[in-house]
Order: C-alpha cells, then sequence, then structure tokens
C-alpha cells in the first residue's frame, strides 16, 4: 500500500522567444506557498536556435533545483503572426520536453483558462493577475518582468485545478518508464 504524498511542488512556465517567465509552488493540502519566480533572459540571442537551447537548460536547471512533480505550461495562443505562433510552439516544445527528460509530467493551460482561474475573469489583464497573486500567495514585490507573475500564474492555475500526479484511475505518464513501473502485471 503507498501512502499519497502530501505536499507537491508545480512549476509553471509561461514560454517566450524574448523573455521566459516562471513560478514555483509548494501546494500542501489547500494551502499554496510562493517557492520562487523569475525570468530567463533571452533577447540577447540572436539566433532562434541557442533560445531553445537556453530554454531547455534553464528548465533543467529549474527541475533540479526545486524538484516539482509536475510541471504546468501555458499553451500558445493563436495570433495573427504564424512565424511568432511557430516560434512560440518552439519554445514551448523545448519546455515540455526538459521535463519529459527529467520524468516530470506535463500539464498545458489556455491563457484565458489561466486568467480565469487566477481572477475569475478570462479577460484580465497581466497587472490584474500580478495584483491577485500577490493577494492569494501573500507576496509584496512586484517583478520587473510581468512574464515571472504569468509563470506563477500557471502553477497555480494548475493547484486549482486539484489534478492529482498520481492516481490510479487517470495517471499521466511522463515515458515509458513510468508506466512500465507502476504497470508490471501487464507486461508480457
Amino acid at each position: 500500500m503507498s501512502i499519497e504524498k502530501k505536499e507537491r511542488v508545480i512549476l509553471g512556465i509561461d514560454p517566450g522567444t524574448s523573455v521566459m517567465g516562471y513560478g514555483v509552488i509548494c501546494e500542501n493540502g489547500s494551502k499554496n506557498t510562493l517557492q520562487s519566480l523569475g525570468i530567463v533572459k533571452l533577447d540577447h540571442l540572436n539566433d532562434h536556435f541557442s533560445k531553445l537551447r537556453l530554454i531547455f537548460e534553464k528548465t533543467v536547471g529549474l527541475i533540479d533545483a526545486y524538484h516539482p512533480d509536475v510541471l504546468a505550461i501555458e499553451a500558445p495562443f493563436y495570433g495573427k503572426n504564424i512565424q511568432v505562433l511557430l516560434k512560440l510552439g518552439r519554445a514551448q516544445g523545448i519546455a515540455m520536453a526538459a521535463a519529459l527528460s527529467r520524468d516530470i509530467p506535463v500539464f498545458e493551460y489556455a491563457p484565458r483558462k489561466i486568467k480565469q482561474s487566477i481572477t475569475g475573469n478570462g479577460n484580465a489583464t497581466k497587472e490584474q493577475v500580478a495584483a491577485m497573486l500577490q493577494r492569494l500567495l501573500n507576496f509584496k514585490e512586484t517583478p520587473e518582468f510581468l512574464d515571472a507573475t504569468d509563470g506563477l500564474a500557471v502553477a497555480l492555475c494548475h493547484a486549482f485545478q486539484r489534478t492529482p500526479t498520481s492516481s490510479s484511475s487517470s495517471k499521466s505518464y511522463a515515458g515509458w518508464s513510468g508506466f512500465v513501473r507502476d504497470n508490471k502485471s501487464r507486461l508480457k
């Protein structure tokens, strides 16, 4: 009989090709506490592939530093410029690959869903989301870039979904090794 872990760490990422925002929270029952929030600046790099490598390295670094149980990431939203959307999709995919390389389950949320879960309004501004996060997680400092609070909002949105990281009925696997480990009876 396994005992369910009461505490979980959630890493939230707002992917970007100029600035990637992130937030880390610790969920213990219904209480969420801020562990960290920040940004990774990418605009100093001219080459898109160098940016992708840095996103991967920084995401792995965050995983190694905070040992999250799950990665929550913001889905790219449709814009008028398809090239921007493609680059954003690559940035998101690289962050997801970094988590999957460490067997961390990934959950994706639409921007509107994130804003709705934090403020109650799917059309809230970045400033409104940041202000509500300050109240909910009891911190005063306003980050220089709202990408940091956007990353934090993704993490808290996931916590509000009450999605377990391990459930016998609807478990999400980051890779085959986890699935095989939990399903030995199904192997021939």
